[in-house]
């Protein structure tokens, strides 16, 4: 591929973060316990970094459960995890491919059986799913074909929750002593959180309650939007500003129905919502994605999974925004 045609490609993807759409690689793990059917499953392209052929790994004394080991790939040694033993499939035809992927600062590789396609779907394509599927990995489920009754399905892995279980980068319990202080915003407002992952979801509510600051939690980014907008046509037929009642929005980005991204440019633009700042928290990171998020106006920027990180950008964004720090 060209230089310019590599350059059109990575601009074209950077564009559908404007329109509430991405880009999901689909692969496969094996047949589940007592099926004959391999399931398709997805990850969002920008969380991979490449893909390549399974290569020799070398077993570690110790490893967690569902670890191989490690490859030592262009000087950098990286953790490779049997995905289709997390999720409990069995792969017909072996170990072949690893996806070599980057969340929350840290780089990692999931070994798979096969990489079926490249597909571009809008998020409103996207479900959440019951927690108890694939062991409570999967996060939601894409309508690939936009059909709601024809369409083929495929599994969106919480990549997240995986990584949390089995390579830990902290204790998921937040220690208030590990954030400081807690924190005071004007009586009667909340912050409106939205995450789609359940880890994050747990990590980021025990970090709101360590901090004192009163919340609601939502799912999806829709969930989040139609909320705001319900708290602004109350506020509007009271005639008080909307920041009385919402104190900041802290949001993920890959969520299902609406993406982080559109989520903070619906509230940028709408004229009722100013004064209210929004703070991105994601495990999408890499230069290239916080330029995303710095383009799509919010204020703030956070990698998951860093609470004291979180926690002192809370309080810089409230403190702009007149709060209060205790």
């Amino acid at each position: 591929m060209s230089a310019s045609s590599l350059q059109k490609d990575i601009d074209e993807r950077t564009n559908l973060t404007g329109s509430n759409k991405f880009e999901m690689l689909l692969f496969r793990l094996g047949e589940a316990p007592g099926s004959d059917r391999s399931e398709l499953f997805g990850i969002n392209v920008f969380k991979i970094r490449e893909i390549v052929a399974m290569p020799e790994v070398t077993a570690m004394a110790g490893s967690p459960p569902h670890v191989l080991g490690v490859v030592n790939l262009r000087g950098q040694v990286i953790p490779v995890i049997d995905l289709p033993a997390v999720v409990g499939c069995v792969p017909k035809t072996g170990l072949n491919i690893m996806l070599v992927t980057e969340y929350a600062r840290t780089t990692q590789a999931f070994a798979a059986e096969s990489v079926e396609d490249i597909v571009r779907l809008d998020w409103n394509q996207i479900l959440s799913a019951d927690d108890s599927m694939a062991r409570g990995y999967v996060t939601s489920i894409a309508r690939l074909d936009g059909d709601q009754n024809t369409t083929r399905l495929a599994q969106i892995l919480d990549v997240e929750s995986i990584l949390q279980r089995i390579l830990p980068s902290q204790d998921v319990e937040v220690k208030a002593q590990a954030v400081g202080p807690t924190v005071k915003i004007r009586p009667g407002s909340v912050v409106v959180a939205a995450d789609d992952s359940y880890v994050a979801r747990s990590m980021i509510e025990q970090e709101l309650k360590a901090l004192g600051l009163p919340f609601e939690m939502y799912k999806t980014g829709q969930e989040a939007w139609s909320r705001l907008q319900a708290i602004a046509a109350e506020c509007q037929k009271a005639g008080q500003p909307l920041h009385d009642r919402v104190a900041v929005v802290l949001t993920d980005l890959e969520m299902p129905e609406m993406d982080g991204f559109t989520l903070t440019r619906n509230i940028k633009r709408d004229v009722t919502m100013r004064g209210v700042p929004v703070v991105i928290h994601s495990s999408l990171t890499g230069d290239t994605n916080e330029n995303h998020v710095r383009s799509a106006g919010a204020d703030a920027y956070v990698a998951k999974f860093a609470a004291k990180e979180l926690a002192d950008v809370l309080r810089q964004v409230l403190a702009r925004y007149e709060a209060v720090t205790a």
